[in-house]
């Protein structure tokens, strides 16, 4: 028996919604929409412009408050790294949001679910559904629980230079050479996806996907990273 959105939602996030509806929304992707068009489904792009409207009040509250000497500048700059996608990707698979999002078969089968730009979205639309169904405390409530207190953490885990921290790591042995190379691009023009190969002296040790060649390669090296030791062995291949 399939367990209602409303009660996964609850179990994840602790926030228990009224209307059911609104809260499915927010995890319907267009490509899940148009594919379902004689149902008149709605897609979560407008919650996710609410979404993105709260979030960047409720940030930039907390860190006008929570930084009194720091200047506009420095303020503004601390935001966009809190809110930028990688941020609330994150996030979004810190609470399982991946596992729920509803996606077209097309989007599904090129690891939609998976892509950072989604899981952002996705993570905007639930924000703004909270703020429709729970009211302003509740959406602070749960973004400061889930983004603001953490803040520190999760953005020395999002600006680590794994490409970087791979290199000092494999090369603890000596001299390697180390490149990238694409291995494939898919999707359409306005939204494709592609996947990086890392090779550690012509061997491949890694694969990783993105928007981008970089956050792809960022990608694959987060993920070669994890295969070798401090001292330059891999673990696996």
């Amino acid at each position: 028996m399939k367990i209602p959105l409303t009660e996964v939602i609850k179990k994840r996030t602790g926030i228990q919604f009224k209307n059911a509806r609104l809260l499915e929304t927010a995890f319907q992707h267009t490509s899940f929409v148009n594919e379902r068009a004689a149902k008149k489904l709605e897609h979560n792009e407008r919650l996710e412009f609410l979404g993105d409207a709260v979030l960047e009040v409720i940030v930039s509250d907390f860190l006008f408050h929570e930084y009194p000497d720091k200047p506009e500048g420095q303020l503004t700059r601390m935001r966009a790294q809190l809110v930028r996608e990688e941020s609330l990707a994150f996030l979004a698979r810190k609470y399982q949001f991946n596992r729920q999002i509803r996606l077209g078969k097309g989007e599904l089968a090129s690891g939609g679910n998976e892509r950072d730009s989604i899981l952002a979205d996705c993570f905007e639309a639930f924000l703004g559904a909270v703020y429709l169904d729970q009211g302003m405390d509740v959406a602070r409530a749960w973004l400061d629980e889930s983004l603001l207190k953490p803040h520190r953490t999760i953005l020395t885990k999002i600006n680590l230079d794994y490409k970087t921290l791979f290199q000092e790591r494999a090369q603890q042995k000596g001299a390697v050479q180390i490149r990238y190379e694409l291995i494939e691009q898919s999707g359409p023009a306005h939204n494709q996806v592609f996947t990086m190969g890392l090779y550690l002296n012509d061997q491949l040790v890694s694969k990783g996907s993105g928007k981008s060649k970089k956050q792809a390669e960022m990608q694959a090296a987060e993920q070669a990273y994890a295969l070798v030791d401090e001292k330059g062995n891999i673990k696996c291949t």
